[in-house]
């Protein structure tokens, strides 16, 4: 395999537009490869990161973009049979693999290999991580599904032996149906919860365990598996005797623990045996994800005081909880939030924060789980924290079959008998303006979605401006 990779001088990427993808693309590039890329939705960050790289990228797939048979095709685990490059690919047996594969051969073999995985928290967790090794110098590779700001890249790719890696369970390709994680080879494998996600590839809760227990089957004997020693549905995956196990968590018996839990506007405390953490962040969710920071960054060798002056300098992650601007006086953040949990908790860290202007909160149910009708009830709960919700159009409705979809009216109303004011919009400029006319200065607008959403947030800002 590694000797498959070792000859590729040009790499074209099919989807490259991928936060991942596009990461990777510009690694390859820097690595001395020709890198060209492909993908149907261009549109920022990606896009201007690889405009910035002056890597080009073709808008739309074509036959004609791997005509000139590059050494690698790459492709990307949203494309599916069907897709012209992938069908040209195939037929003229060009060597292609998927993204988790490239990364395994090209940038983890030979490293200390550190996994975040979980539903929740994968992408602020490994943000944190990534800089805790930063900050102390140890000068990380990481690949990471968002954008720190402090790091300023969701990837890179450098000589060090520390791998770090936001390990996600979603499938790896058309033609690899385990998840991605299984290739990430884990001497530290961190899982920080467990909860049914991912409607369109996994059929249920127990799907989504057999694939974590696949993972967590590959940690080394030398290797460590950290895991959120509160979760219930983690439970029956701990006892393994392969690989020492340790538990974190807020409860009795976690192995590392936090207690003494103060919740601030802008900041929270928390303390282990030996020592008092300050964070910067908000919400018990992000107590757990600096936990598993603290758990793994201390198995690795580090000091507390050396954690604790990166959590002091760590400057959070784009698009989560993220204030885009304030305009005729109110504040409107982008959230990636597209899980009833990550929703709920965002809200509580929101409730927090603003604890008490009136919270907008604008969603787009985008993800394959969104859209269909499995957290149906949930999703109402997810909004109990906001004072005025607005549920945008679903998106590609008509592919799901009827009995599967989210019933957005449905939604409204349960919505709207819990006492919110609660609207159903099909388009951005609709939000847009029934925002403009109604919010009063000093409330708060959280947008989520897991896509681009039609620059909501800049006409948004723009419209408010004007009043």
């Amino acid at each position: 395999m590694a000797a498959m990779f070792s000859r590729i001088q040009s790499v074209h990427f099919t989807g490259i537009c991928g936060t991942a993808m596009a990461s990777v693309a510009a690694a390859m590039q820097e690595k001395g490869v020709k890198v060209t890329g492909s993908d149907q939705n261009v549109y920022p960050p990606m896009s201007t990161f690889l405009a910035d790289r002056k890597i080009e990228v073709i808008s739309g797939y074509s036959e004609q973009n791997v005509a000139g048979k590059p050494d690698l095709v790459v492709i990307g685990n949203a494309i599916s049979r069907g897709n012209p490059e992938a069908e040209y690919a195939l037929d003229h047996k060009l060597r292609y693999c998927s993204l988790p594969e490239l990364v395994k051969e090209f940038f983890i073999r030979g490293k200390r290999s550190l996994v975040v995985a979980g539903t929740h928290g994968k992408t602020t967790t490994t943000s944190l991580l990534a800089w805790v090794f930063e900050h102390n110098g140890l000068n990380p590779s990481f690949l990471i599904g968002g954008i720190p700001n402090n790091l300023g890249q969701g990837a890179r790719f450098t000589d060090s032996e520390w791998f770090i890696i936001e390990g996600d369970e979603y499938d790896t390709a058309f033609f690899d149906k385990r998840s991605k994680f299984v290739h990430y080879l884990p001497e530290v494998a961190v899982v920080n919860n467990l909860e049914f996600d991912h409607a369109d590839i996994f059929e249920n809760l127990e799907s989504i365990k057999t694939s974590f227990k696949h993972f967590i089957r590959l940690i080394p004997r030398n290797g460590i598996l950290l895991a959120n020693g509160d979760d219930p549905e983690l439970a029956s995956l701990l006892n393994v005797t392969h690989c020492p196990v340790k538990r974190f968590g807020l409860g009795e018996g976690n192995a590392v623990q936090a207690f003494n839990i103060r919740y601030g506007p802008t900041a929270t405390e928390f303390e282990i045996p030996s020592f008092k953490f300050h964070t910067n962040f908000v919400g018990e969710l992000n107590v757990r994800n600096a936990l598993a920071v603290v758990a793994c960054a201390k198995h690795c060798g580090l000091k507390n005081h050396q954690i604790q002056s990166a959590f002091d300098t760590f400057k959070g992650i784009k698009r989560r909880m993220e204030v885009r601007g304030i305009a005729g006086g109110v504040t409107v953040l982008d959230d990636f939030g597209h899980h009833p949990t990550a929703i709920r908790e965002t809200m509580r860290g929101l409730r927090i924060k603003y604890p008490e202007q009136k919270v907008w909160a604008v969603f787009e149910p985008r993800s394959n789980t969104t859209r269909r009708n499995v957290f149906q009830r949930e999703l109402a709960d997810a909004f109990a924290l906001a004072d005025a919700v607005v549920i945008a159009q679903v998106a590609r409705l008509e592919l799901l079959p009827p009995e599967e979809r989210l019933d957005p009216e449905r939604l409204i109303q349960d919505l709207k008998t819990a006492g919110k004011e609660a609207a159903y919009l099909t388009d951005v400029d609709a939000i847009v303006s029934h925002i403009a006319k109604q919010a009063q200065g000093g409330d708060v607008v959280v947008v989520f979605s897991n896509g681009g959403f039609g620059g909501i947030h800049g006409k948004l800002l723009d419209r408010l401006g004007l009043r």
